[in-house]
């Protein structure tokens, strides 16, 4: 495709990001739940995923899903520097999904986590994810991290034991920065990241062809939580 000058102006230089490479979880219930990194051309389908809680005011939903549709929106017409997403797929079916960036070779950014099927705590497996890739792929020595419900405060904040940046700001604003340093990884990596590597090709296959979930509205019991 060719690109004229003006448009070469408008978008970020990228640097050479390395890929995170794909995982499974097996999950409370026996599902073996896939995780990698998107390609900027899936963008589209994910967006798809979220647009539905956009609409949606419980817990948040509605700010948190209308920023990541954004964020992707921007990483997809090249708008946003080094920017990267991951999902977690089950059996195919899209169950969550996490993005961020990278700042600087030093330093990260937490943009969303939004989990797709509740009570398996697939929320805080994509967001330790999200951290592993930061810390042991990108090499970083801290990540800026702010919650925009109390649900995401507790999980992040409190559990991780994040140290508080106030003079700091994210670009999402809201509660003064509070950051995971690679001391606090290495602390909670344990018992916080699991998976394992690599990932069978059948098994993986079945996350290449990602598949829209319905929405909560439609098949009860299958709830959309974004934190």
């Amino acid at each position: 495709m060719i690109i004229d000058k003006m448009e070469q102006t408008l978008r970020p230089a990228e640097s050479n990001m390395p890929e995170y490479p794909a995982k499974y979880i097996t999950l409370a219930t026996g599902e073996k739940m896939v995780i990698r990194q998107i390609k900027r051309e899936e963008v589209p389908l994910i967006l798809e995923a979220i647009q539905p809680l956009m609409d949606v005011e419980k817990d948040f939903y509605d700010i948190v899903a209308s920023r990541f549709y954004s964020e992707l929106l921007g990483y997809y017409k090249y708008r946003v520097k080094d920017e990267y997403c991951l999902i977690g797929t089950i059996d195919g079916l899209i169950v969550g999904i996490v993005n961020g960036r990278m700042i600087d070779e030093k330093s990260g950014m937490s943009y969303h986590t939004i989990t797709l099927k509740q009570g398996l705590r697939i929320g805080a497996q994509l967001f330790a994810a999200k951290m592993e890739y930061h810390f042991d792929y990108l090499n970083q020595e801290e990540v800026w991290i702010v919650a925009e419900s109390p649900n995401g405060f507790k999980r992040w904040m409190i559990e991780y034991e994040l140290e508080s940046r106030p003079e700091v700001w994210h670009e999402l604003g809201g509660v003064p920065t509070y950051v995971l340093t690679k001391e606090l990884w290495d602390k909670h990596k344990k018992s916080k990241c699991t998976g394992r590597r690599p990932v069978k090709e059948e098994l993986l296959a079945t996350s290449l062809n990602p598949i829209l979930p319905e929405t909560y509205s439609q098949k009860p019991g299958y709830r959309r939580c974004a934190k």
